[in-house]
């Protein structure tokens, strides 16, 4: 398997040999006659040529557009820093990465998908703590190990999530909240979907407080806010790079964040590491992986590009406006992290939801 070259280069026609019979043993003959006259091994000579010729292998990488898996609907968070990061790659390897969303189960559906592609470099995934962590640490039985099946690319980033309501609850804290739905029956949340950050912050909250919401989960968060946004449901947990501009124009109400430290743009919002709650400090992380057995070849170009891109002062502009977190690590070092996240986390989810 050879990686593309990043500049001019004549390609052949996919699916198509290089060469024909005929060109074959012409060039072979031509490297290999003046041996074959010398040492007079001639046809020996010949087919040593001819199999290490054919051996060689004549693919290169990618001669056809690459599939890039989401595991949420177009339009939210996972989708955004994915289209990012495709269309960057699309460039410098002059090939189209496609975004594929398959929403489902929190990331589950996705997840299933791309473990079962062959290990190609044509099937990726944009993958995340949701999908690798959160939603199989819920699940009975999500049909795939995080860390066993996948090739662990490189890390994209994320950014952490917020706890919203609707101005027309009133509220301005997380006392205030706790307290609403303690004396209160039947009310709703939304979140991008089961298993999403969004999900486990609150159900793990109503677990410690002892108080019940009723979940709404959406495909992804960009569809959650709009019923939010319209007061349809009064609160939500998602994403802050989904509800930046609708908290900035006034239109949501901030009430925690679980980043590690207060938002330099919410300086009066308190973090859940404030309120109590220090395992919830988190971020929606995304990274770029594949089927398990990926060739070293692909995910050595891929790991490179990605953390040249994330370099960028445009992208770590992007970053910063959604108070975004981003690293390079390595191939082996961002397996570590998943399991390290796994490790973590499961414990937590499997004390705030019970298994599907």
């Amino acid at each position: 398997m050879r990686i593309r070259d990043l500049g001019p280069m004549i390609r052949s026609i996919p699916g198509k040999a290089r060469f024909g019979a005929d060109g074959l043993l012409l060039r072979c003959r031509h490297a290999c006659g003046a041996l074959a006259d010398r040492c007079r091994i001639g046809g020996a000579a010949i087919l040593i040529c001819i199999v290490s010729l054919t051996a060689a292998p004549a693919a290169e990488w990618p001669d056809r557009p690459v599939r890039v898996v989401v595991p949420f609907a177009a339009g939210g968070a996972a989708d955004v820093i994915a289209r990012l990061f495709s269309e960057s790659l699309g460039a410098v390897f002059s090939q189209q990465f496609v975004v594929e969303n398959r929403a489902g189960a929190g990331g589950i559906v996705a997840a299933q998908t791309v473990a079962r592609a062959d290990s190609d470099g044509y099937t990726l995934m944009s993958a995340g703590m949701s999908s690798h962590v959160l939603a199989p640490a819920a699940s009975k039985n999500p049909g795939y190990d995080p860390v066993r099946d996948f090739t662990h690319i490189a890390f994209l980033g994320g950014a952490p999530s917020v706890i919203l309501v609707h101005p027309s609850l009133g509220l301005n804290s997380f006392a205030d909240l706790v307290a609403l739905v303690r004396r209160s029956t039947g009310i709703e949340y939304v979140s991008s979907g089961t298993g999403t950050v969004g999900n486990i912050l609150v159900e793990y909250i109503a677990t410690r407080e002892r108080i019940r919401l009723v979940h709404v989960p959406y495909r992804s968060g960009n569809a959650a806010i709009i019923d939010l946004l319209a007061g349809r449901v009064k609160i939500g947990s998602l994403n802050w790079s989904t509800a930046r501009e609708h908290v900035t124009a006034g239109n949501l109400v901030p009430i925690a964040v679980s980043a590690s430290k207060r938002l330099a743009t919410l300086p009066d919002t308190p973090t859940l590491n404030e309120l109590g709650y220090p395992d919830m400090v988190t971020t929606t992380w995304h990274m770029l992986a594949g089927p398990v057995g990926l060739p070293r070849e692909i995910v050595g170009a891929l790991n490179r590009e990605v953390i040249k891109i994330a370099e960028r002062p445009d992208i770590r502009r992007h970053f910063e406006i959604d108070a975004a977190e981003t690293r390079a690590m390595t191939p082996a070092e961002l397996k570590e992290f998943v399991r390290s996240e796994v490790e973590k986390w499961t414990p937590v989810v499997q004390a705030a939801t019970k298994p599907e």
